[in-house]
């Protein structure tokens, strides 16, 4: 029990001295515990009954051990909760005294108890608990704070796991070819900052502005260095849920907390409303001269695929309304909102990169050209709907089919390769054709997303949902027109990228009995990994291959699309800002 002495207590260095210059050994063992056991003489005429019993002395001296260590610790504990000069004068005193003892570690719950309760801790402690590993290991998240805000390496070191296993997380459920039903978008915001990772973040930077900002430092030097948006998310989910624990001590000094706790809130009840669009609008116009570092921070809140998602899925809705109100896109001031924190979020990279830090202008075309094209479609997607439920009527139908099936206009095509939001709004639009099961609407649209803007339909998240449409359309798959759309004219465009195999084979794993066989062994033959493919997807290969070859029926589909959040939101449509 080395550090006994520092504290003047005789421990083994006095108990050698004592047995090696002693005549007779014994008598200076009965000395030694005489003068070091407990000190109640009314206990030690106890004692021979106890060996009596059978009970070691060692058993017995380590359970009043144990009872005292626990009372001291509770007092400990009391005297923490207190305020003032003399709660921080009685631990400092105690830490004094007893830190020597760290090392012993019966003893060692005592010295962290007061370590934690202790608002500042010397330096000199700190030292002495960062070069011993297993010190360290023992040492509360509380403390661990202060050695962090001076440590930022070590601090990195401890972050670092956690990061990795939230981005496999997201990515499990992306790709995961056995899940339908927990998908991507379903859970609630709430719900996924109760998540393991996000709440260990939260409980490791406490109220520290500092771990906060070094928190925030490694966001944005990962999502510049692999793309990767799930980082985007975790930092809207972070600021968050630090925003339900009431740090204040944090959030009053984000700036981008009003705004992401406003946008949360509208994800949270899939609406925008009249109060919330003008603040969110609100916030952007207030950004001042020489603040323009926030736009950093607040693009990659609307960067997050939750937020595109909401944001895309909203102005959906809106373009709904303005057809059956025969209204002008450029005159509802929501839908511009919409767009412009769009155009906002999908430019976070290039402004972290480049540190230009300056909201992008919406393309007024966008709104004046694209946008109504794409209601074009729409409309004409409604007119074949309603033509399929009138009286048949073969001439009639015919025309019909023609007039509104023909290919999309060219400002739609045009703007999905040269436009990052004319490119979202493009795969929601298709996102909505395919869970309508309009057939039609869907291959009309699909092949123009094979050249969008920064291969964005090839991203996760919306091929995640956009396969989960198509495997309730597996009838169709045994149609070569639909293939030829599906795969030709798509996903054949996406298949040099890993990910996209991934998604390709999570499809065939529920429609590959619907394949022509000639279709179904192209696909196979072209989606076979090579030696530059990861592990991971050469096993979801074989696993596939070995699906197809047992003739076993393919997993259950759930029979409607319910458990799918729609892209249409089934909320009340935002009126115009006056």
């Amino acid at each position: 029990m080395s550090g006994l002495e520092e504290s003047g207590i005789p421990g083994q260095n006095f108990l050698r001295e004592a047995l090696t210059s002693c005549t007779d050994p014994l008598k200076a063992i009965e000395e030694f515990q005489l003068d070091n056991g407990i000190l109640l003489p009314s206990l030690r005429q106890m004692l021979p009954l106890l060996d009596l019993h059978g009970v070691r002395r060692l058993d017995f001296h380590n359970s009043v051990l144990e009872e005292l260590r626990d009372k001291l610790v509770s007092h400990i504990k009391e005297i923490g909760q207190k305020e003032g000069r003399d709660r921080d004068r009685k631990l400092n005193e105690m830490l004094k005294k007893s830190f020597p003892l760290v090392r012993v570690k019966q003893l060692r719950p005592v010295v962290m108890a007061i370590l934690r309760n202790t608002t500042h801790i010397d330096d000199k402690y700190l030292r002495v608990l960062v070069r011993d590993r297993e010190l360290y290991k023992d040492t509360d998240t509380e403390v661990k704070r202060q050695i962090w805000k001076d440590n930022q390496s070590l601090f990195g070191d401890e972050v670092s796991p956690l990061l990795s296993q939230y981005i496999r997380e997201k990515e499990n459920i992306l790709f995961d070819h056995n899940n339908l039903t927990n998908l991507f978008f379903f859970p609630t915001p709430k719900v996924r900052r109760q998540g393991e990772v996000v709440q260990k973040l939260a409980h490791m930077i406490g109220s520290s502005v500092k771990l906060y900002d070094m928190v925030l430092q490694f966001l944005r030097t990962l999502f510049l260095r692999t793309h990767n948006v799930h980082y985007c998310t975790l930092r809207a989910e972070l600021l968050m849920a630090l925003h339900d624990l009431e740090i204040q001590d944090i959030i009053s000094v984000d700036p981008c907390h009003k705004f992401t706790w406003c946008l949360d809130a509208c994800i949270r009840e899939k609406n925008v409303d009249i109060k919330r669009s003008r603040e969110l609008q609100g916030f952007l116009d207030s950004i001042k001269r020489g603040h323009e570092q926030v736009l950093g921070d607040l693009s990659m809140t609307l960067c997050d695929p939750y937020a595109i998602n909401f944001l895309a899925t909203s102005a959906m809705k809106i373009l709904h309304y303005l057809i059956n109100n025969e209204a002008l896109p450029r005159e509802n001031t929501v839908l511009v909102l919409l767009l412009r924190m769009l155009a906002l979020g999908l430019s976070a990279w290039v402004m972290i990169d480049t540190q230009e830090f300056k909201e992008p202008k919406l393309d007024s075309q966008v709104v004046t050209k694209f946008v109504p094209a794409l209601m074009s479609l729409m409309v004409d997607d409604q007119v074949r709907a309603l033509n399929s439920k009138m009286p048949p009527d073969e001439r009639e139908s015919a025309i019909t089919i023609i007039e509104h099936s023909g290919p999309v206009p060219d400002a739609v095509q045009a703007y999905v390769q040269e436009s990052s939001v004319a490119c979202i709004i493009s795969m929601y639009y298709t996102l909505h054709t395919a869970r309508s099961r309009d057939r039609v609407g869907l291959m009309r649209v699909l092949g123009v997303l094979a050249t969008s803007e920064s291969d964005r339909a090839f991203d996760d998240p919306f091929l995640h949902f956009l396969v989960s449409l198509l495997i309730h359309l597996a009838d169709e798959f045994s149609t070569e027109d639909f293939c030829t759309v599906i795969f030709d004219e798509f996903f054949y465009a996406g298949l040099t990228r890993e990910n996209v195999m991934r998604h390709v084979m999570k499809l065939l794993w529920y429609v590959y009995h619907k394949l022509p066989s000639s279709r179904l062994n192209t696909l196979m033959k072209v989606l076979q990994p090579t030696s530059q493919h990861t592990e991971v997807l050469h096993t979801l290969y074989d696993s596939l291959q070995e699906k197809i070859g047992s003739q076993n029926e393919p997993p259950p589909i759930p029979a409607n699309l319910d458990y799918l959040e729609s892209p249409l939101m089934s909320v009340p449509t935002p009126a115009p800002l006056q």
